[in-house]
């Protein structure tokens, strides 16, 4: 399929030893839709400059803040015509906010915001915007979890009775020891949650985006098992979803022995299927009262909808930054259209700012429950 010429995109944040800029990068290059040609790539000046050389972007096109580069961008003739937003959650809606009113599209990573007041601004912004809005739940990416997502819809499972998900860590387990821990326990950068905030609102979204259901309302239990930590470090949240499935999601960042431990498990009447991120091109399927199959991505039994967004032939691992890869891909084809002035295929599918404000809420109403002894509460 032939494509358009590349999108010109432009990046806040993502400076020089940034692991989430980077990997951003190397996902907008994979298919070959976006060049970077413009960044306002740290705070500090100094640095945002020795970053944008790093890069081997245009001095003149290097920023020092999102606002100027904003303004600027914005009045050149081959300007940037997408940006993504990459730092600590605390800055989102202003860096957004600016592109936003200047009709340039953002693709920014999750959560929303830190705040649900800046999330519910951000979301008036976007609503009076022209351009286009993406949130990096990169998990939905995933050819398996696309799989997953159309036998719910086809009703291969049945009516769906359980969802089981959890995103176990264990980088937290012990007093900050990683660069990238410092913000995220910080309450004035990262928001009211901690691994609510960080892996919850992953853990949230995927099984809202392969079962289709909407929460109602939710439990929850809140740690901080680390002395002296401001946000919560672990998560136990029942979850009451509107037609009468229940689910549980476990988060936790202080969990030895786990990585990146992101599981999926969705039963109906009919069958269930298992997921785990960590090994993502395989899902297990088990139709009720027969034996238990595995679908590989590439493989026998894969559906259209993985195969759309699989690039390499089944054995050769697919996962985290391919995932990614498929989220920016999605978000290219609907600038694409968008500069074309034709309509998006239905086929695309990428996270809007309305499941940012969903998980928001999703934290927002963990934290509230929590401080009221895990009572139940509804998400808004």
């Amino acid at each position: 399929m032939g494509y358009d010429r590349p999108i010109r995109l432009g990046m806040v944040g993502g400076g020089n030893d940034a692991f989430i800029g980077g990997v951003h990068r190397i996902a907008a290059r994979i298919d070959g839709r976006f060049n970077l040609v413009a960044g306002a790539l740290s705070s500090t000046p100094e640095k945002a400059q020795a970053s944008g050389a790093a890069l081997g972007l245009d001095p003149a096109r290097t920023y020092d803040d999102f606002k100027a580069m904003a303004i600027r961008e914005a009045r050149l003739k081959d300007g940037i015509e997408a940006v993504a937003i990459v730092t600590p959650n605390h800055v989102h809606y202003a860096a957004a906010r600016e592109f936003l009113k200047r009709g340039i599209h953002v693709i920014c990573d999750k959560p929303l915001t830190s705040t649900m007041a800046d999330a519910k601004k951000l979301v008036k912004a976007a609503e009076d915007s022209d351009a286009l809005f993406v949130l990096t739940h990169n998990y939905t990416g995933y050819p398996m979890m696309r799989q997953a997502r159309q036998m719910v819809a086809d009703g291969v499972l049945g009516n769906i009775r359980v969802v089981q998900v959890e995103y176990a860590q264990d980088w937290l387990t012990q007093h900050e020891e990683f660069k990238q821990a410092e913000w995220r326990t910080d309450p004035a950068r990262s928001g009211a949650g901690g691994s609510t905030g960080d892996i919850g609102t992953h853990a949230f979204n995927l099984a809202a985006f392969v079962t289709g259901l909407e929460l109602e309302s939710l439990s929850a239990d809140l740690q901080a098992f680390v002395s002296g930590r401001q946000l919560d470090d672990n998560a136990h949240v029942m979850l009451r979803y509107e037609g009468g499935a229940r689910g549980m999601l476990w988060c936790s960042q202080v969990a030895p022995g786990n990585e990146n431990g992101l599981r999926l498990r969705v039963y109906g009447d009919k069958g269930g299927i298992e997921w785990a991120q960590e090994n993502p091109n395989q899902l297990w399927f088990t139709p009720y009262g027969e034996p238990k199959q595995l679908l590989t991505r590439g493989g026998k039994g894969a559906m259209d909808v993985a195969e759309r967004v699989t690039r390499i032939p089944a054995g050769h691992p697919e996962g985290y930054l391919e995932g990614f890869a498929t989220i920016y891909r999605e978000a290219a084809d609907a600038i694409t259209a968008h500069r074309n002035g034709t309509a998006v295929s239905e086929d695309v599918l990428y996270p809007t700012i309305e499941d940012g404000l969903k998980g928001m809420q999703f934290v927002d109403a963990c934290v509230r429950s929590s401080k009221r002894d895990g009572a139940w509460v509804k998400l808004g």
